[in-house]
């Protein structure tokens, strides 16, 4: 009941993201509970990550708002609990990051984030003969267009999906930089067109069109992920470090 409570506290913003939680005297008066019990209730905040307990004179429990990599991070324990294959994840965004796109497609305010893609997008035309550099920025504007697609629960969840997926992108990368195996410059520029084309139909509204083109342009990145090792499935904890250090 206490986790329940400070829990709703935190999600509504009544406990602010980087505060202290009230003292331990003042929470067991205000909860009528032992310390045995508000103990195990902060255990249970710390374990969701929504605080974190510091020790010793000048400690307390600080509060942290709940964030995106915490829903990916979650959603990754979901899935590799099932063992589910990365693929699996592929075949999601397929689906669901061309809907992002589409979403991008018919807001009114297009002009308000377009220049941001744009922005991204020449990143990879800048990097074109860099590999890993490019491959990175390429990453960013898939990440853009579901950040830009203005639903908050599409952001969220495929947002989580992208996180997952980009391990193991990073993951192919640098082995196919070990092996020689990064696609071509032909390749790339390739992938720059479908990008540009991409904005094109963005900014002309045309929502038919940029699913077809994003559809088909996952299609042939995808394959170059998946193929160059064997199938393996979601690592949660992976995905968490490749954020943490990008």
């Amino acid at each position: 009941m206490v986790a329940e409570v400070l829990r709703e506290r935190i999600v509504k913003g009544e406990l602010p993201d980087g505060s202290k939680l009230p003292r331990q005297e003042d929470l067991l008066e205000e909860f009528n509970v032992s310390k045995p019990s508000m103990r195990e209730a902060l255990r249970i905040l710390e374990t969701e990550g929504l605080i974190s307990v510091r020790r010793g004179k000048l400690g307390g429990a600080i509060v942290h708002a709940p964030q995106s990599h915490d829903a990916a991070y979650m959603l990754g324990l979901v899935l590799q609990s099932k063992h589910v294959a990365i693929s699996d994840v592929g075949a999601a965004l397929l689906n669901l990051e061309p809907a992002c796109a589409v979403l991008c497609t018919e807001r009114p305010d297009r002009d308000t984030f377009l220049p941001k893609l744009r922005a991204v997008h020449e990143e990879g035309v800048a990097t074109v003969d860099a590999p890993a550099a490019f491959a990175s920025a390429m990453r960013r504007f898939h990440e853009a267009i579901v950040d830009c697609c203005g639903n908050e629960t599409m952001q969220t969840v495929v947002g989580s999906l992208e996180a997952l997926w980009s391990s193991k992108e990073s993951e192919w990368l640098q082995a196919a930089a070990n092996s020689g195996a990064i696609p071509s410059r032909d390749m790339r520029l390739a992938a720059l067109k479908d990008h540009a084309r991409m904005l094109t139909l963005m900014e002309k509204g045309d929502a038919d069109g940029i699913t077809r083109v994003s559809y088909r342009h996952q299609c042939i990145t995808q394959a170059y992920a998946l193929a160059a090792s064997s199938p393996d499935e979601v690592d949660a904890a992976g995905a968490r470090r490749a954020a943490a250090t990008s």
